[in-house]
């Protein structure tokens, strides 16, 4: 449907249409905040620990932007995006389910590749959902309110474990030394996996599309020809401000995958003396991770929300260089700080900085791309993701012992430093300005 000709929708549809994000997002809350510790409760060490996270990079880097560019030219009864969401759910679900049964890390690290290449399948086409049903002056409160779920899904994804260790021993183990509290958060996950989609797509269902549309997906259908030599010529011609994010995103994911690898492990030093991951003082540290994860999520989440008027306002660029200000500031000073009422202040910046990285770059990037190719612009866009993701996970356990010293807590602050680069970055941008002086794509 024609840019100008999509139907205006109300704030209530917008936070239905994106519950099924909700969902999907508590999928990823729960590998954020679990897995480092199930490797470690598996017998893995902390400098082969990224290495074990490769799932989430590799998948990313050869799903999605395929998967972006099928999405962008499938006819299905059910629609474009929506066959993507239900398989990549079910796939979710079936390894969520699993995940804490793991009796080898093999076996973990496995269902790490299943549960992402799940998310994967359903996380671009539900973002080039969103920009295809919602005009162009909606779409900064589509991401943002995507944004918000995000907050919201990790926040309690985050705390699970917790909230389950009032009705469960948290001391209680599985046969592989897992707790039990683990085991049924991720149950939680795998029911709200696939429930919210269904929610989504029943309630605010795909626009459908115009005989022209119909017509041109028609006279160049889905093949895997088509579909490559599409990737191509989109990367032969991606926008420039979209390229212009490249550098920004290396830093800030790059940053974040380090975070979440070693934040249990820093604070189990910091808090609690111990770098032995089969005592109770480690369980403690990464339920206190866990429970610190909930907080900048729930910043992320109220954040979001409040950003809206403030981007339409001073424009998504800007507002995301400090978004990831504050956030660079505050992973310097976590690992030195052993006051829990003073880390949990110190994610107020974190929670900033993550609610514009899963917003504001998405506004930035919405602003600079031709409609048509929305599809396979967000798969693309992934990339920018996952790559960065791929380069820690393979750069970091060469630089741990070395540079490092083989403490966690000098991992966050090589975080912070590259948070803070990222912001710098950010500022050579041209898209996401103020609506009323954004640049056109080109």
């Amino acid at each position: 449907m024609p840019e100008g000709t999509r139907p205006r929708l109300s704030l209530l549809r917008i936070v239905e249409m994106n519950i099924g994000f909700f969902g999907l997002q508590f999928s990823f809350g729960l590998q954020q905040a679990n897995m480092g510790p199930i490797y470690a409760y598996l017998g893995a060490s902390e400098a082969v620990m990224p290495l074990l996270w490769l799932a989430g990079p590799v998948t990313g880097l050869l799903i999605q932007p395929l998967v972006g560019a099928m999405s962008d030219r499938t006819l299905a009864r059910m629609g474009r995006r929506t066959p993507y969401f239900l398989v990549g759910a079910l796939l979710c679900s079936a390894a969520l389910l699993l995940m804490p049964n793991s009796s080898a890390l093999w076996m973990a690290a496995s269902l790490l590749w299943l549960l992402d290449a799940g998310n994967n399948v359903t996380m671009e086409p539900y973002r080039a959902y969103v920009a295809d049903r919602l005009a162009p002056d909606q779409r900064p409160v589509g991401f943002l309110t995507q944004s918000a779920f995000t907050g919201l899904a990790h926040t309690l994804s985050y705390l699970a474990p917790s909230l389950m260790a009032s009705m469960v021993d948290r001391h209680l183990l599985g046969p592989s030394g897992i707790p039990e509290i683990v085991r049924w958060a991720f149950i939680i996950g795998a029911v709200l996996s696939i429930s919210t989609i269904l929610y989504s797509i029943t309630r605010v269902p795909e626009l459908p599309l115009s005989p022209e549309e119909r017509a041109a997906i028609a006279a160049d259908p889905l093949t895997p020809r088509a579909t490559l030599s599409d990737i191509r010529s989109a990367i032969a011609e991606m926008p420039r401000p979209m390229r212009r994010l490249a550098l920004a995103m290396l830093c800030q994911w790059y940053a974040m995958m380090v975070y979440w690898q070693y934040i249990a492990f820093a604070l189990s030093r910091s808090l609690r003396g111990t770098a032995d991951v089969k005592t109770e003082a480690f369980r403690d540290a990464a339920l206190t991770a866990q429970q610190l994860g909930a907080v900048y999520n729930a910043v992320a989440f109220v954040a979001a929300l409040a950003l809206i008027p403030v981007v339409r306002r001073l424009g998504a660029r800007d507002v995301h260089v400090g978004c990831l200000a504050a956030a660079g500031l505050a992973m310097l000073m976590v690992p030195w700080t052993t006051s829990l009422p003073h880390l949990a202040m110190l994610m107020v910046g974190i929670g900033l900085g993550w609610a514009g990285m899963m917003g504001n770059t998405y506004v930035m990037l919405a602003d600079s791309i031709p409609p048509a190719r929305n599809g396979i612009y967000m798969g693309i866009f992934n990339m920018f993701i996952v790559i960065p993701m791929l380069v820690e996970s393979l750069t970091m356990p060469l630089i741990y012992g070395p540079i490092l010293g083989g403490d966690p807590r000098n991992a966050l602050v090589l975080a912070g430093i590259l948070m803070l680069l990222g912001a710098a970055a950010t500022l050579f941008v041209g898209a996401g300005g103020p609506a009323s002086r954004a640049p056109a794509a080109n």
